[in-house]
């Protein structure tokens, strides 16, 4: 039973707790929903609930007073407002992704996730984020259940195509240039951070992770005493008169001779006494004269 729970967990399937608050930290239905909301205590997401205010806000592409606005302004406005936002949250820590929805629905207009590479910067960014204004109006931040966001992104919206247009259930993250993009998180790379779009190091690869570690340390230490031995080797050797160098050399000369079809071959003694080609001629030239003459007799 329990099995059956933990698998379900977060999905359609699953009665209890609400799966769109586990995918994307948030419900349309809000504190009215039927199913458990369960706000996590720590995590490296932070929410900053409906924080970005667009230009179009009542009608997109128009003004509140009427006026249709460029794309490449509104486009504009966005980017100062992710770089603002940025700058100030990366203070308290390296940020592994921050990600503003385009939705229209009440619940995701504006939301602002950021995810940071450490727990703990969040936490702190959380803290220092309490009772703070930005436009004039308050932040709303608490930490988020969300950690890939793959799974809370709308695929249909990335490919253009989403029926729902901007009242889907999943995020329409909205995309910023690529030179900012370089600007903003190119400064990991450059200072030589390992950045990763998945979520957090869970307890299970943080424990591959140590047993890679101690196998690489055991390994190099390993190389290490072979290392010494062999040196040592070659000093005795070389204090008989051979280099284990020279060892080597000859065993790599036979294993390649063997490798190559062509084995080592001992070289067998010859004979003494043994008769040469002319002399065995020279004898049986006079063999048969001697049967001649025994027979003319």
């Amino acid at each position: 039973m329990a099995e059956h729970l933990a698998s379900i967990f977060g999905t359609e399937k699953d009665r209890v707790n609400c799966p769109f608050y586990f995918k994307i930290g948030a419900c349309r239905h809000g504190d009215r929903c039927s199913r458990l909301h369960n706000r996590p205590t720590i995590s490296p997401t932070l929410l900053l609930s409906n924080m970005y205010q667009r230009p179009d806000m009542i009608t997109p592409g128009v003004d509140p007073q009427g006026q249709p606005i460029d794309p490449e302004k509104i486009q504009e406005h966005f980017e100062d407002f992710y770089e603002d936002i940025f700058e100030e949250l990366n203070k308290f820590g390296e940020i592994e992704s921050l990600n503003v929805c385009d939705n229209l629905a009440d619940h995701m207009i504006g939301n602002v996730y950021a995810q940071f590479k450490e727990e703990d910067h969040a936490a702190a960014a959380l803290a220092a984020l309490q009772g703070r204004f930005y436009s004039g109006r308050p932040i709303i931040a608490d930490f988020s259940p969300v950690t890939d966001f793959r799974e809370a992104t709308c695929r249909q919206y990335e490919e253009n195509n989403c029926n729902r247009g901007g009242y889907c259930n999943f995020m329409h993250v909205k995309q910023i240039g690529r030179e900012l993009r370089k600007k903003l998180f190119g400064r990991y790379r450059d200072r030589g951070f390992k950045r990763s779009r998945s979520r957090s190091l869970s307890p299970r690869v943080r424990r591959e992770r140590d047993h890679r570690d101690r196998r690489e340390r055991d390994y190099s230490k390993d190389r290490d005493r072979y290392y010494h031995r062999e040196r040592s080797r070659d000093r005795d050797s070389r204090s008989n008169g051979r280099s284990t160098s020279d060892h080597y050399e000859r065993h790599s000369r036979d294993g390649a001779r063997r490798r190559h079809g062509s084995p080592r071959r001992s070289k067998s003694p010859v004979r003494e006494g043994r008769e040469g080609s002319e002399e065995r001629r020279a004898r049986i030239e006079q063999w048969n004269r001697e049967k001649e003459e025994k027979s003319n007799e």
